[in-house]
């Protein structure tokens, strides 16, 4: 008896939107570095907010000024740090750039997609969710997400890189040198495992950091666009990490595990490209 072939005839079709995807995230990078090279001005304050509509949906976007800081695990974090934070090292972001008010939501990602995937969704839980971050996708699902939102809206939207969403999440040119994004105190800023109630919050629901930018410490962790990798004290100018790898960079904290520690805002993480949980989401980054 003959097996039967697992092969499908929409196969080809999602071949080639997985080279797609893998262009256009190859053509981000390079979109952003000659963006920053060519150095137009900023031209706007930090926290300045725009609002991009895309079909059904709005997207508030935060602007974060150019600027120089010190990434990784600092002396203010040094007992807390975990050995893949270190060592610090200079970073500068020559240009300035936009990024979510808040994680992308399951109401944003319903609108773009036309489902839902979270595991905390309103069949699971029976409540009105569409405020509470997306989560249960993985770094290969929000590729997808923002190829079609790009189609949909004609816009250049992308993860942030890792050196980017840090500088964000520590204030940007305002920073006050928190532990956490927006303050010292974990309880104000961030849903975590000693004050979730074992669940994703409504976004924007805790107090924002410096530059207006919520949810950076907590109640989800989030993707960034880098492979991982190891840090070294060379300072670096516009970093988008290891050209290849295995696993790509997680940020920000979550409703579970990682405890208060993981909320910090030189934590930091690492996941397969396909990896999804239930604690796990994103926020989008988009140049002027």
């Amino acid at each position: 008896m003959s097996k039967k072939s697992s092969y499908s005839q929409d196969e080809p079709k999602k071949n080639k939107r997985k080279l797609l995807i893998s262009y256009l995230n190859a053509l981000m990078i390079a979109v952003t570095a000659a963006v920053i090279i060519v150095g137009c001005g900023d031209g706007r304050a930090s926290g300045d907010i725009i609002m991009l509509p895309a079909g059904d949906t709005v997207f508030e976007m935060v602007f974060v000024q150019r600027g120089s800081f010190k990434m990784g695990c600092t002396e203010r974090h040094e007992s807390d740090c975990w050995s893949f934070e270190k060592p610090a090292h200079r970073v500068t972001i020559t240009n300035g750039f936009y990024i979510s008010k808040y994680p992308i939501t399951q109401a944003q990602w319903t609108a773009v997609m036309g489902a839902n995937p979270s595991w905390f969704n309103f069949s699971r839980t029976g409540a009105d969710m569409d405020s509470h971050p997306v989560e249960n996708v993985s770094w290969d699902d929000v590729q997808e997400f923002i190829l079609r939102l790009n189609e949909m809206s004609g816009k250049f939207y992308r993860l942030p890189t890792e050196a980017e969403w840090e500088f964000a999440a520590r204030g940007g040119v305002k920073s006050r040198g928190y532990v956490y994004a927006g303050s010292n105190d974990v309880d104000k800023v961030a849903w975590w495992p000693g004050n979730s109630d074992n669940t994703t919050h409504p976004v924007g629901a805790k107090a924002a950091n410096e530059l207006g930018i919520y949810d950076m410490s907590g109640n989800v962790w989030e993707w960034v666009s880098d492979w991982y990798g190891n840090y070294t004290e060379k300072a670096k100018t516009n970093p988008t990490g290891p050209p290849t790898g295995s696993d790509r960079v997680i940020r920000s904290g979550s409703w579970t595990g990682g405890g208060a520690g993981g909320c910090r805002v030189s934590s930091r993480l690492r996941g397969a490209p396909d990896f999804r949980t239930g604690g796990l989401g994103f926020r989008l980054a988009l140049s002027p």
